[in-house]
């Protein structure tokens, strides 16, 4: 009976190519979800500018992580975002805010010319977290603005959602509170941008002058009879 011997560098090699595989698992990736928030077809509705949208340091990055109890952040090796987080935000803020306002008529800033809103939206979000003991939690600060500048409303707000402590669960109640915060300023918006659509002011059309008049011939004095003592007529 003969037995067959690998050699030993093929067995290594093995060994390395199993140890590999097991220390390079696909990490999951995870974007953040905005509901059933469809698209309106028509291509009418309030006109509103979003934006700037200004979102704090640590949350432009691709790492995704987790509040711990004593206050500090730590990236997980459980997954991250698929892309940039602050991307993902603006992406959701737009496409829910066209979806509960029914209007196609959407854009960010800067506003490309010829695009004339009727409510500008500012939002700062300062933070939006959560960890395998902690909810999830949105901090941010939204106001809006009319046509001039003039401040319409404003809001500081804080909104958390309860978790199972896994990553997907952590990421579904951070898209929660997201869409609460978009229905909060949509709600603005449909109170204080109700105005009637803005149209370009046409030009002027030159109204035609009339030809000057020309001036009437004095008319002769009428004569009429004074009556005097005498019945003497003067004319």
């Amino acid at each position: 009976m003969t037995v067959v011997r690998l050699p030993l560098i093929l067995l290594l090699t093995g060994l390395l190519g199993l140890v590999g595989c097991t220390a390079y698992q696909p990490v999951p990736l995870y974007q953040l979800d905005g509901g059933n928030a469809e698209l309106p077809d028509e291509k009418g509705g309030v006109a509103v500018l979003l934006g700037p949208v200004s979102i704090a340091d640590y949350l432009q990055r691709e790492a995704l992580l987790q509040r711990q109890p004593d206050g500090s952040l730590t990236a997980t090796s459980e997954g991250r975002w698929a892309g940039s987080l602050a991307a993902d935000i603006d992406r959701q803020l737009l496409r829910q805010l066209a979806a509960r306002l029914n209007s196609q008529r959407l854009a960010m800033a800067p506003a490309t010319p010829g695009f004339t809103p009727q409510v500008q939206v500012l939002l700062s979000i300062s933070r939006l977290d959560s960890g395998p003991q902690l909810p999830a939690v949105l901090e941010a600060h939204w106001r809006l603005l009319n046509p001039d500048g003039k401040l319409l409303d404003g809001r500081l707000v804080r909104l958390e959602e309860a978790h199972q402590g896994t990553i997907a669960d952590q990421v579904r109640a951070q898209s929660l509170v997201m869409r609460q915060l978009v229905e909060q300023v949509a709600l603005a918006v449909q109170e204080y941008g109700n105005l009637p659509p803005v149209v370009a002011e046409e030009p002027r059309k030159k109204t035609p002058v009339a030809p000057a008049a020309k001036p009437a011939r004095p008319k002769a004095p009428v004569v009429e009879p004074i009556r005097i003592e005498g019945e003497v007529f003067r004319f």
